[in-house]
Protein backbone atom coordinates (compact mmCIF):
# COMPACT_ATOMS: atom_id res chain seq x y z
CA UNK A 1 0.00 0.00 0.00
CA UNK A 2 2.78 2.45 0.87
CA UNK A 3 4.42 1.96 -2.49
CA UNK A 4 1.17 2.94 -4.19
CA UNK A 5 0.77 6.07 -2.10
CA UNK A 6 4.32 7.27 -2.73
CA UNK A 7 4.12 6.52 -6.44
CA UNK A 8 0.86 8.45 -6.68
CA UNK A 9 2.47 11.48 -5.06
CA UNK A 10 5.70 11.18 -7.06
CA UNK A 11 3.93 10.86 -10.40
CA UNK A 12 1.71 13.82 -9.51
CA UNK A 13 4.78 15.94 -8.70
CA UNK A 14 6.42 14.92 -11.99
CA UNK A 15 3.28 15.85 -13.92
CA UNK A 16 3.07 19.22 -12.14
CA UNK A 17 6.74 19.89 -12.92
CA UNK A 18 6.10 19.02 -16.55
CA UNK A 19 3.22 21.52 -16.61
CA UNK A 20 5.47 24.22 -15.14
CA UNK A 21 8.20 23.47 -17.69
CA UNK A 22 5.78 23.58 -20.63
CA UNK A 23 4.26 26.85 -19.44
CA UNK A 24 7.71 28.42 -18.94
CA UNK A 25 8.62 27.37 -22.47
CA UNK A 26 5.41 28.94 -23.76
CA UNK A 27 6.20 32.22 -22.01
CA UNK A 28 9.75 32.19 -23.37
CA UNK A 29 8.39 31.75 -26.90
CA UNK A 30 5.47 34.19 -26.61
CA UNK A 31 6.92 36.42 -29.36
CA UNK A 32 8.01 33.60 -31.67
CA UNK A 33 6.05 33.73 -34.95
CA UNK A 34 3.78 30.71 -35.60
CA UNK A 35 4.65 29.18 -32.23
CA UNK A 36 2.36 26.36 -31.15
CA UNK A 37 1.90 26.18 -27.38
CA UNK A 38 2.99 23.15 -25.44
CA UNK A 39 0.26 21.54 -23.39
CA UNK A 40 0.50 18.66 -20.95
CA UNK A 41 -2.12 15.94 -21.02
CA UNK A 42 -2.55 13.67 -18.03
CA UNK A 43 -4.20 10.29 -17.73
CA UNK A 44 -4.50 7.69 -15.03
CA UNK A 45 -1.72 5.13 -15.25
CA UNK A 46 -3.59 1.84 -15.52
CA UNK A 47 -0.55 -0.38 -14.91
CA UNK A 48 0.75 1.60 -11.91
CA UNK A 49 -0.60 3.97 -9.32
CA UNK A 50 -0.59 7.64 -10.25
CA UNK A 51 -0.74 9.57 -13.50
CA UNK A 52 1.06 9.55 -16.81
CA UNK A 53 1.78 12.95 -18.35
CA UNK A 54 2.85 13.77 -21.89
CA UNK A 55 3.78 17.05 -23.56
CA UNK A 56 2.04 17.85 -26.84
CA UNK A 57 1.76 20.82 -29.17
CA UNK A 58 -1.52 22.57 -29.85
CA UNK A 59 -2.81 22.00 -33.35
CA UNK A 60 -3.26 25.66 -34.24
CA UNK A 61 -0.63 28.38 -33.85
CA UNK A 62 -2.86 30.76 -31.87
CA UNK A 63 -0.07 32.35 -29.88
CA UNK A 64 0.53 32.53 -26.17
CA UNK A 65 -1.76 34.34 -23.72
CA UNK A 66 0.43 35.33 -20.79
CA UNK A 67 -2.50 35.51 -18.38
CA UNK A 68 -3.43 31.93 -19.25
CA UNK A 69 0.16 30.84 -18.63
CA UNK A 70 0.21 32.62 -15.25
CA UNK A 71 -2.92 30.72 -14.20
CA UNK A 72 -1.43 27.44 -15.49
CA UNK A 73 1.76 28.02 -13.48
CA UNK A 74 -0.21 28.75 -10.32
CA UNK A 75 -2.37 25.65 -10.78
CA UNK A 76 0.69 23.47 -11.43
CA UNK A 77 2.38 24.87 -8.31
CA UNK A 78 -0.66 24.03 -6.17
CA UNK A 79 -0.80 20.54 -7.70
CA UNK A 80 2.88 20.03 -6.89
CA UNK A 81 2.37 21.14 -3.27
CA UNK A 82 -0.67 18.88 -2.85
CA UNK A 83 1.23 15.85 -4.16
CA UNK A 84 4.21 16.69 -1.99
CA UNK A 85 1.87 16.65 1.00
CA UNK A 86 0.75 13.15 -0.02
CA UNK A 87 4.37 11.97 0.04
CA UNK A 88 5.03 13.67 3.40
CA UNK A 89 1.89 12.15 4.94
CA UNK A 90 2.83 8.68 3.69
CA UNK A 91 6.27 9.11 5.26
CA UNK A 92 4.72 10.17 8.58
CA UNK A 93 2.35 7.20 8.55
CA UNK A 94 5.20 4.78 7.86
CA UNK A 95 7.19 6.34 10.72
CA UNK A 96 4.24 5.93 13.07
CA UNK A 97 3.78 2.31 12.01
CA UNK A 98 7.46 1.59 12.59
CA UNK A 99 7.28 3.22 16.03
CA UNK A 100 4.32 1.02 16.97
CA UNK A 101 6.08 -2.14 15.77
CA UNK A 102 9.33 -1.32 17.61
Amino acid sequence: MATSISSIGASGMQAAQMRLDASANNVANANTPNYRRQVVSQEAAADAAGVRATVQREQAAEGVALEKEAVEQMAATYAFKANLQVVKTESQIMGSLLDMKA
